[in-house]
């Protein structure tokens, strides 16, 4: 009785957690780019067609949802992380500084390449209806869009983090520090503008991180462009756009 009342209260408190996080974060972001303009002097605008409200109130609706089941993922952990189950540590002596780096480029690296392959399935004309339409039927996307996932989707995310500290030995400081980033990033993906120069796809960093245009693409093409931070997988398998350099030049400054 006492887990399950525990597990309760982890749920209600990631729950709460989850929302205020997306709607800070995601909500800040909007409200810089698309409600106050004040960045968009030197940004460049990805978008072909208005902001509708009603493409707003659905992507909320969804990120609500997904919130709720990725509470149920945080809250799974932490029961079994109270039960001594999991690998996650605290005290970052037991492993070193140079682990604690090391386990979050490398868990990066295991979720990028869990989302790309997970991604590419989803758009396979037998699952996309159930576990990918939601996040695309908005069209372009924004930054509410960045957590809008159909529910099967939402519980095949989750799935990561949940196997995850069952297999590598992670402090909390990791956790959080990977939670932020996938938040962030997810968010400047579907941010709608660009805000790096016209260099950047040219640069030898630029030619491996995800950023607003290369998602851009995706959400317009659907076949290409399947991974979260790098475009590794997508280089090594042909689903990186050949036209990415040239799309990355499209777009005008906001008036």
């Amino acid at each position: 009785m006492l887990i399950l009342d525990k597990f309760g209260f982890y749920w209600a408190a990631f729950v709460g957690i989850i929302i205020v996080r997306y709607f800070l974060i995601a909500g800040t972001a909007y409200w810089l780019f698309y409600s106050l303009d004040i960045l968009c002097a030197w940004a460049r605008s990805l978008r072909t067609r208005p902001v509708l409200k009603k493409a707003i109130q659905q992507d909320v609706e969804l990120s609500i949802i997904s919130a709720i089941i990725f509470a149920l993922s945080a809250a799974l952990i932490m029961s079994a992380y109270d039960s001594g189950m999991t690998q996650i540590y605290s005290a970052i002596e037991h492993y070193g500084k140079g682990y604690l780096v090391g386990s979050f480029l490398g868990v990066l690296f295991l979720q990028d390449t869990y989302f790309y392959f997970v991604h590419r399935a989803f758009h396979h004309s037998v699952l996309f209806k159930w576990f990918h339409w939601g996040h695309h039927r908005t069209g372009e996307p924004t930054p509410w869009t960045s957590f809008a996932f159909d529910p099967l989707e939402a519980l095949v995310q989750a799935l990561f983090l949940v196997g995850i500290v069952f297999l590598l030995p992670l402090h909390f400081v990791t956790l959080i520090a990977l939670l932020l980033t996938m938040t962030l990033w997810t968010v400047w993906n579907h941010l709608g503008f660009e805000l790096l120069p016209k260099s950047f796809p040219h640069h030898w960093l630029g030619r491996w991180l995800i950023g607003p245009t290369h998602h851009a693409i995706h959400h317009r093409k659907y076949r290409v462009h399947y991974g979260l931070y790098f475009t590794f997988w997508d280089r090594f398998l042909n689903t990186h756009d050949p036209n990415y350099e040239k799309e990355f030049f499209v777009g005008s400054r906001a008036e």
